[in-house]
């Protein structure tokens, strides 16, 4: 029984390189690793810690939270070079999309990681929604079903694994499952009409794997989260959508999953329910992963969960690995995926993606050689973390660019949530303000209306999902990246 709990486990450690007690668990049978951003400060210590785990277990899976956009942990540290769904959503070149994915998964193959989290395929219904927001592909569901089709294919094609989530949907929530328990209060056909078609689509595209929500829908499960529910993980996702591959829990540490429980009795349930492989963290310990060990074998013992659902989940998992072995064997990586550090995309094409208001072509046909910035800081979702974004981003990785002089030259202000709204600016400038998601933060909404009734000439830009009526975003350029970043530059330097 031991060898089939470690089997089913996937922890996240502190540091750079592979701890000794997470060493001694892969030789032990441990059978997956979650790699994030704080264990990454380069792409060949990477490639060294995921030669260590693999040489602890050669069969070891070797997750990690890449999608490609703003939530990124390859490039945690400098942004990313990647567009983000919403711009390919908006975009709606499904070719364009697979190539994205290709691209993602061609980085991953020369790092050594072996299944990423991506893509998103949750539908953004709610303009409010703190953590989903430009991780998603858009609001249609056949539009968002395409594309994650699309990303799916070019991902799994150069033998890297997906993992669309969060099933069934974590798009119609105004909640974070990380700090609170989202409540999707919506009919079994109203999720078959929207949030079920992209996990339908992913499927028969052949994702090797699905990633769970911690979110209670109600009026399927009234009880269980759908991470613990056998109603939905083995109702919907196993039985009416006919998935076959390994079911993945989200984060156990998030709020929405063990903070009334706890991680162990957490972890017992998600198996119990029907989970595979359980992502535990970013943070653990051995002594962790001992309590969880515990909790599921004396769920066994109790008769809450069978033996046979511990052995199933610990052979789809031993499976999946095999497999994602053989790919690797099997496809070799391209002579151009080896040449680049990092990929390179056309900045043109996500300038097509910005939505300008008439306010926005009236202030760049003005071609202000000069402005301030009001740089409105905004706590990141958890997802996001603190990698770098937006035209910033791309200034520090290349200050002396013709790009970089530019930005620098304007006089900045940063503004965070809680701080005075006295900005220091020059008079009778012309004023750039730039957030993420500006409705949804009353001092951002707050400085935008204040300088707006100064009559000054004023240009909000929103590198989040704006609101509907786009009432805080002159410019919505649907993605923080620092490519988007260097586009947004480039439309500004005009």
């Amino acid at each position: 029984m031991h060898r089939q709990i470690v089997t089913t486990l996937m922890p996240g450690f502190l540091g750079t390189t592979l701890p000794e007690w997470l060493a001694e668990r892969l030789r032990d049978g441990l059978g997956a690793v979650c790699i994030f951003g704080q264990n990454i400060a380069s792409a060949t210590q990477l490639r060294e810690l995921t030669a260590a785990i693999r040489e602890a277990n050669p069969l070891a899976v070797i997750a990690i939270d890449e999608e490609g956009g703003d939530v990124t942990r390859l490039h945690y540290s400098s942004g990313s070079p990647y567009p983000g769904n919403a711009i390919l959503g908006r975009l709606n070149d499904l070719s364009y999309t697979e190539e994205v994915g290709r691209m993602v998964g061609w980085e991953l193959r020369k790092t050594g990681c072996t299944l990423t989290f991506a893509p998103d395929v949750d539908i953004n219904s709610n303009a409010d929604n703190p953590v989903i927001g430009v991780r998603s592909f858009g609001t249609d569901p056949e539009r968002v079903a395409a594309h994650s089709a699309a990303w799916v294919r070019g991902l799994q094609g150069t033998g890297i694994a997906a993992s669309p989530k969060h099933f069934p949907g974590h798009g119609d929530t105004a909640l974070d499952s990380h700090l609170a328990l989202p409540i999707v209060d919506v009919s079994l056909e109203m999720l078959r009409e929207r949030e079920l078609l992209p996990f339908r689509a992913a499927i028969e595209a052949g994702s090797k794997t699905i990633m769970t929500s911690h979110i209670l829908l109600p009026q399927i499960d009234a009880v269980n989260p759908t991470t613990f529910s056998r109603q939905i993980l083995g109702g919907l996702l196993r039985a009416e959508l006919g998935f076959d591959g390994v079911i993945v829990s989200d984060a156990l540490d998030m709020i929405g999953a063990s903070g009334e429980r706890g991680i162990p009795a957490a972890a017992a349930a998600a198996l119990a329910a029907g989970c595979d492989l359980l992502c535990i963290g970013t943070e653990n310990t051995a002594e962790q992963l001992d309590a969880i060990e515990a909790a599921v074998r004396a769920a066994v013992d109790d008769g809450v969960l069978s033996k046979d659902r511990l052995a199933d989940a610990a052979q789809r998992v031993r499976q999946f690995a095999a497999e994602t072995t053989q790919d690797f064997e099997s496809i070799p990586i391209t002579e151009y995926a080896q040449l680049i550090d990092e990929p390179c995309f056309d900045t043109s094409r996500v300038i097509d993606s910005f939505d300008l208001s008439i306010n926005a072509h009236t202030w760049l046909a003005a071609a202000h050689p000069a402005f301030s910035v009001v740089r409105l800081e905004t706590v990141n979702n958890i997802a996001v973390g603190d990698a770098p974004w937006g035209p910033c981003a791309e200034v520090a990785a290349h200050p002396t660019s013709p790009l970089g002089m530019f930005w620098n030259a304007q006089p900045t202000v940063t503004v965070t949530e809680g701080e005075s709204t006295e900005l220091v600016l020059a008079a009778r400038m012309p004023v750039v303000v730039i957030g993420k998601a500006n409705h949804r933060y009353p001092f951002a909404r707050e400085i935008i209306d204040r300088l707006r009734a100064e009559g000054r000439q004023v240009l909000v830009i929103d590198m989040g999902w704006p609101a509907d009526d786009r009432a805080y975003a002159d410019i919505a350029t649907f993605g923080a990246s620092r490519l988007v970043g260097r586009a947004l530059l480039e439309r500004l330097a005009r």
